[in-house]
């Protein structure tokens, strides 16, 4: 599975969202990059961010056209979220904006500082906030919009030994929901909770787990596998499928929800 999702299954958003344009957050990797092809597919002009240059102008290129561009953009740096987004929104409205970054460290709670939960916020819900008051004005001017938040599923059941991650998870979620009472009928927001994804931060994941307890890697993911009535992981794809989906003009309706793509392991309704 992968590129063929892009390739094969693509039809029902074919060109949809042609002429909108779409700001992607952590797009350099993993479900960040799976998104803006997903949406470049569907006929986006696609706003790329991340901090690694190199590999947004490798995004850019695999991409194709000349309405895709890049933004080095370091979420933590909540000064250049302002630059970065203003300059944006002065050169015409962005429809879909993709909030999407990459968790704290594997720990428990009580091993966390209050120090540490600064820099994780900051790049989520703070970075996040920033970007929909500047974009928000933008939207309702071209009167559609569309805001996606990357978050877990762990804001239906906290995971173990990631307290930290499950606290900001759940604060985005509360925030986005807020936000769907708030917002223009023209914008929806909504959040994406994936299951086990088959990216690069699920490595790191397995890594921290083996270190501190000793399983073997190839263990760790047969454990799940195992958790997950599909049978293996979720690929990035199939995340940037429902992001997709949520972005069309079709789902004015869907406000303020968390859609789980996880293989079916929640065990909640």
């Amino acid at each position: 599975m992968g590129h063929e999702l892009l390739e094969d299954n693509f039809p029902f958003a074919e060109g949809a969202l042609s002429g909108k344009r779409a700001l992607i957050c952590g797009a350099s990797k993993g479900i960040g990059r799976a998104c803006a092809l997903m949406l470049a597919r569907a006929g986006c002009g696609v706003i790329a961010c991340a901090r690694s240059e190199e590999e947004l102008k490798d995004l850019v290129l695999e991409m194709h056209g000349d309405s895709h561009e890049y933004r080095v953009l370091d979420l933590e740096d909540l000064g250049e979220v302002r630059r970065i987004a203003k300059e944006i929104s002065d050169s015409g409205p962005v429809e879909i904006l993709l909030n999407n970054s990459g968790g704290p460290p594997r720990s428990p709670l009580l091993d966390n500082e209050i120090i540490d939960f600064d820099s994780p916020f900051r790049r989520h819900l703070h970075a996040s906030h920033e970007l929909v008051r500047a974009l928000v004005p933008g939207m309702v001017k071209s009167g559609m919009g569309r805001i996606v938040n990357i978050i877990s599923i762990s804001v239906r059941e906290p995971i173990d030994g990631i307290g930290l991650s499950n606290t900001l998870r759940g604060a985005m979620a509360s925030w986005s929901k807020s936000l769907s009472r708030e917002l223009d009928p023209c914008i929806t927001i909504n959040n994406i909770l994936p299951g086990y994804t088959d990216t690069d931060r699920l490595v790191e994941f397995a890594n921290s787990m083996s270190s501190r307890n000793g399983k073997p890697i190839d263990e760790i993911y047969q454990g799940w596998r195992d958790a997950t009535p599909i049978g293996r992981l979720i690929d990035p794809m199939e995340i940037g499928s429902a992001v997709v989906w949520l972005s069309l003009p079709a789902t004015s309706a869907v406000r303020g929800m968390s859609l789980a793509v996880d293989g079916g392991r929640l065990r909640t309704i």
